[in-house]
């Protein structure tokens, strides 16, 4: 009689095929490369999306509706029939999973479990319960921890120690400078160390075998973020975690890689044919902190130019949308409940920059400054990306803002040490307030492709 046993196999980032008697079940599904736009995977793979269209899953389970994680374009290539559940707070990504065809489409609720076949999937409380969720899976006689990308708590971690002992987790390695990298030269470079609580937290939870989770991907090749953004290696989180755990493997799993678990061993197991490898797989991060961040204006010069409607809605973002919206977001610090001189520079394809300034009252007025005011906060920002923020949905981490990269009068600088970056007035216009931006433009672009119905009475 043979040991029963969970296959599981790494897709991409925080995705993930598991198999088990007969149920196939798969995690944030991702088969974009790049991904979230400018995500590229590391190491870098391709997809084979005739086959990806012909896989069975008896269910997809997806954490939370960050675009790294929740992708209409990927679950485009899925069976419309697939149940589909989803932790997230907000109606809209339901509406539109629904509208892109999706007929079984379910919410999660945490510590509600969810049998499919084999499986019992159990949503677990995250750090931030209103974005995300981590996973308990069991099958198999087996306990695996799927962190996804989140943080864990005391309270969640008592709770998660409760659920044991752990087989496997699959534990987010990496940390991401997403604000620090938009101030470099405010911000100090981070240590390429663990953040001093996973250690115990792993000791605790005391796995079997730790998967280093999440990340495994780089921004495009020329980008400076490519040793900035991203401060662990992998080398650096094996050595950590074997060092503070002895009795615990950590197994790296790349894209296509599978293992089969059972009680008493992890081994090899054959690959997800869908998912292709390309180039070397045993590559690392490489880290330098905020070296050498180039200009904005040079970051502008590697994109491609907007055309001239894309460039005008732009402009008139800055002279209109901008100021009218300024008034409806709020800050998270004081900065900002004085008059402020704002200094915003889009730079065009060729690096040439267009500067708009905007005295910003502390009742959310803003209108066009005028004169020699000294400033008091600045924003720089490359054309294209600022028209993908606009109109394609994309993210914070990708569009290469930078903030305040100049020097200022010794009061300002004084009261800028307690502002939050992300009180920046365009970071609020753009993102405050706002859900579903990516998944609503893949949905426009989904939907504008598809074959017009025939018109009722019309069928030849």
């Amino acid at each position: 009689m043979s040991t029963p046993s969970l296959t599981i196999s790494r897709i991409l980032h925080a995705g993930y095929v598991f198999e088990c008697e007969g149920t196939r079940i798969a995690f944030d599904t991702i088969f974009e490369n790049p991904f979230s736009r400018n995500c590229h995977a590391f190491p870098d793979v391709r997809f084979d999306r005739e086959q990806i269209r012909r896989q069975h899953f008896d269910a997809v389970f997806i954490s939370h509706f960050h675009d790294d994680h929740c992708s209409l374009e990927s679950l485009d290539l899925l069976d419309r029939a697939t149940p589909l559940f989803i932790y997230c707070l907000f109606d809209e990504l339901f509406d539109m999973v629904r509208q892109l065809g999706f007929s079984r489409v379910h919410a999660l609720r945490l510590d509600v479990p969810v049998d499919v076949g084999a499986f019992q999937v159990v949503p677990r409380e995250a750090m931030d319960a209103e974005v995300d969720s981590m996973f308990q899976v069991k099958a198999a006689g087996l306990n695996v921890l799927n962190v996804v990308d989140s943080w864990i708590d005391d309270a969640a971690l008592a709770g998660l120690l409760a659920q044991g002992p752990w087989d496997m987790v699959l534990w987010p390695f990496q940390t991401m400078r997403e604000l620090e990298v938009l101030a470099p030269s405010r911000t100090v470079a981070a240590p390429p160390n663990l953040p001093e609580e996973w250690l115990p937290q792993l000791r605790a939870l005391d796995p079997r075998y730790v998967v280093p989770s999440s990340c495994q991907f780089l921004q495009e090749p020329w980008s400076w973020y490519n040793r900035a953004f991203f401060p662990i290696s992998y080398a650096r989180f094996t050595a950590e975690v074997v060092a503070a755990l002895p009795g615990t493997q950590v197994v790296r799993l790349d894209p296509s890689v599978s293992v089969r678990l059972d009680a008493t061993s992890l081994r090899p197991a054959p690959s997800l044919s869908w998912v292709l490898p390309i180039g070397d797989q045993n590559v690392d991060y490489s880290y330098h902190g905020n070296a050498a961040a180039p200009s904005t204006a040079d970051i502008a010069r590697q994109f491609a130019p907007l055309t001239a409607a894309q460039l005008a809605r732009v402009m008139e973002y800055c002279r209109v949308g901008l100021p009218e919206r300024y008034g409806a977001v709020d800050a998270a610090s004081d900065y900002f409940d004085r008059p402020r001189i704002w200094q915003l520079s889009i730079y065009d394809h060729t690096g040439a920059v267009t500067r708009f300034r905007y005295r910003l009252e502390a009742d959310g007025r803003s209108c066009p400054a005028e004169g020699n005011t000294p400033l008091a906060w600045t924003t720089d920002i490359p054309a294209a990306k600022l028209y993908a923020a606009l109109e394609l949905g994309e993210s914070l981490t990708s569009i290469y803002l930078r903030i305040n990269d100049a020097g200022f009068d010794a009061d300002t600088e004084r009261e800028l040490a307690q502002a939050d970056v992300i009180d920046d007035p365009l970071i609020r216009c753009l993102f405050s307030d706002t859900f579903g931006a990516y998944q609503a433009a893949q949905l426009r672009r989904l939907l504008a492709h598809r074959p017009a119905m025939p018109a009722a009475g019309n069928h030849g």
